[in-house]
């Protein structure tokens, strides 16, 4: 009888995820790491330097925001819970709202909004470079997110083109490699390769079992 207690408490979760309350909170709960932010500059409670902490710390959260929306899926299957699926859009949105963020304290912190030194820096060092393919191929995927861009583009083009959030998953492991590389810190480099390869790796797994187990047609 394990099973009874297991399948009543997948139910509860996906009503959970169901109830109207789920997306605000989570709305809510993924502004607390700008909130804090915010809070840390008025209270002079960065590092001994400001500006790298929130370029860092907006990068920071760009990542564990696409490590979320990676998750979805297996969770999801693994778990069940198919309710999960409507919080993905949501957090695909605050990928982008962090990597906005991310690119806003560059530009400012770092490059005093001088479009000119912006424009000539990005392609002298290839970690920004990197980065703001990235930021790009992304912004075309947040543009896409609405669901009437869905209808127009039809459903299988428009899983094509956000199928890139995984070219987003590898540029911005290789931006923050170039990034780490020139202070010779990586811990946190492995942490989050290990993270989005296991993520990507049962979506590889997922796939090949797929076309193994695909009726072959006459």
């Amino acid at each position: 009888m394990a099973g009874v207690p297991t399948q009543r408490w997948v139910a509860r979760v996906n009503a959970l995820c169901l109830h109207a309350w789920s997306k605000p909170l989570l709305f809510v709960l993924m502004l607390l790491p700008l909130v804090t932010l915010v809070a840390a500059v008025a209270l002079d409670q960065l590092s001994a330097n400001p500006a790298q902490a929130l370029v860092r710390s907006t990068g920071d959260w760009t990542l564990r925001s696409l490590c979320l929306v990676l998750a979805v899926t297996p969770v999801r299957v693994g778990l069940h819970l198919p309710a999960l699926a409507r919080w993905r859009r949501l957090l695909g949105l605050f990928v982008y709202f962090y990597a906005t963020l991310h690119l806003l304290t560059y530009s400012w912190l770092d490059m005093g909004f001088e479009l000119n030194d912006i424009a000539h820096d990005i392609p002298k060092r290839p970690f920004i470079l990197v980065g703001f393919t990235g930021y790009v191929v992304l912004a075309a995927l947040a543009l896409t997110s609405p669901s009437w861009v869905v209808r127009l583009m039809g459903g299988k083009n428009w899983r094509r083109l956000h199928q890139l959030v995984y070219v987003v998953a590898g540029l911005a492991l290789l931006h923050f490699f170039w990034m780490r590389a020139g202070k010779n810190d990586f811990a946190d480099v492995w942490l989050y390769t290990a993270i989005i390869s296991l993520l990507l790796g049962w979506r590889l797994v997922r796939a090949v079992n797929f076309m193994k187990n695909k009726p072959m047609s006459l």
